[in-house]
């Protein structure tokens, strides 16, 4: 991933922007981007192990589980050790990231109808988002549904509106003057999106009767899906940002681009993942849901689901509790979600000394109270890691005088007791509904991934 003098390579950086912003496009939904990874890694030879089977696995093979449609753990295990070594490999290499970002969840029977005309979605927050980024946007919905099979039994189906469906519009200036002077916005009156007009029915007038509002955006999915309304069971579907990602700047050091946080990191240690030949250690990415909105889920990162794998994969070798804590205690966890760079308008809101910008590197993120994991070993272990793939690092911690969010290190290192290093990459804007990101930082991370993973 370099070119001569530690130097990424331009052609390199283009084609993995190229292949985010793609990735990002196809993964409307949490749901999208598992569906996406299942696809990339099967292509790269990984078969899938359900939680319900029994595993079979091979040194030197390559695996992935899925919980919940929304989480993913991909492994990628060394090749056979002499038995007299005692364990078969030394440990674990794991980057975690999360496949969810901010949005709004459609709540069942959304159909909210104002003025007896505009037909409105009742629509709730996941996630904490700059709300005014949502306005005057063309959005739509993706999501899954749980569909009614011949047999009795239910099946999931992923769906994507892929059209612009929906709008969240302003107030008028003229009926709001103050909206310059800060505004606060009312997520049951301000937010629900317009879908569309109900037809006028007058007694002179050859529309047709007008429909019941109930059910319109179930009708449009059935109709995407070409399955009947009544099949569908259920659905868990969100809003999304129609904007296609670009690349922007005067040299194209920018990308503009929805759910930057954390995609960006997904996609990196995809390609990291995809491209690392595992050494002594078994190569793990995990893509954890629920991030967002604390983790506290089945399928996030304060869940069992990643001790859950580690120990099948033991059990699976033949070894027993004894060496899964073994391979433990030298394993290493990269938990990468992206970070704050400084503001060029706002440079006040940054600590004074740790002041990461676009460009500058990957950021490797620190917090005394522990809402990052980083620690002077784990820092440094990640500096030589960088340092040997030819990536600058910065630093990053938050003003003493302002509370900072959390992320999945610390979450997941109370499951598993391992080594653990908080990093991210660098952006602007995070939670917007279009953020600004790093084109260069893809590239690094990906480098930098690598790196961790053939060692």
């Amino acid at each position: 991933m370099q070119g001569d003098g530690g130097i990424m390579d331009v052609k390199t950086e283009i084609e993995l922007n190229r292949g985010l912003l793609d990735f990002i496009q196809a993964s409307p939904s949490v749901f999208h981007v598992i569906d996406n990874l299942k696809k990339r890694l099967e292509e790269g030879g990984f078969a899938e192990c359900r939680e319900k089977d029994c595993w079979k696995l091979q040194p030197g093979g390559a695996y992935y589980v899925i919980r919940n449609d929304s989480s993913l753990i991909a492994f990628r295990l060394p090749a056979a050790r002499k038995p007299e070594e005692g364990c078969p490999f030394q440990g674990y290499h794991i980057v975690a990231a999360h496949s969810d970002s901010p949005t709004f969840k459609i709540k069942t029977r959304p159909e909210a109808v104002t003025e007896n005309r505009y037909v409105r979605l009742n629509v709730e927050a996941y996630g904490g988002m700059i709300l005014s980024t949502w306005l005057d946007r063309p959005l739509s919905v993706a999501g899954r549904v749980a569909v009614r099979r011949e047999d009795g039994g239910l099946d999931t189906r992923l769906v994507n509106l892929d059209q612009d469906l929906l709008v969240i519009p302003n107030l008028a200036v003229h009926m709001n003057r103050e909206i310059n002077n800060g505004y606060s916005y009312n997520l049951q009156t301000d937010m629900l999106p317009l879908m569309g007009l109900l037809p006028e029915k007058g007694p002179e007038s050859e529309e047709p009767a007008r429909p019941s509002p109930q059910g319109i955006l179930l009708r449009e999915v059935a109709r995407e899906l070409g399955i009947a309304p009544e099949d569908i069971l259920d659905s868990d579907l969100y809003l999304y940002v129609r904007e296609k990602g670009r690349v922007a700047g005067r040299r194209g050091e920018f990308l503009l681009s929805p759910r930057l946080d954390d995609l960006q990191c997904v996609y990196a240690g995809l390609e990291g993942f995809l491209s690392a030949v595992p050494g002594q250690y078994a190569n793990v990415l995990a893509v954890f849901d629920n991030e967002e909105v604390g983790s506290g889920t089945r399928q996030g990162a304060d869940s069992t689901f990643l001790e859950d794998v580690l120990l099948r994969v033991q059990d699976s070798l033949g070894y027993g509790p004894s060496v899964y804590r073994q391979l433990v205690a030298d394993s290493f966890l990269i938990s990468a979600d992206n970070a704050h760079a400084v503001h060029p308008a706002h440079p006040e809101k940054a600590d004074p000394t740790n002041r990461p910008v676009l460009g500058g590197g990957i950021v490797i993120k620190y917090h005394g109270g522990q809402k990052y994991t980083s620690d002077a070993l784990s820092a440094a272990r990640m500096r030589l890691w960088c340092e040997r793939a030819g990536v600058p690092c910065q630093t990053f911690a938050n003003r003493s005088d302002m509370m900072g969010g959390s992320t999945l290190g610390n979450i997941s290192t109370a499951h598993v007791s391992l080594r653990s290093v908080d990093i991210g990459l660098p952006q602007l804007a995070m939670h917007s509904a279009v953020e600004t990101g790093c084109g260069r930082a893809t590239a690094q991370a990906v480098a930098a991934f690598e790196q961790f993973w053939r060692e």
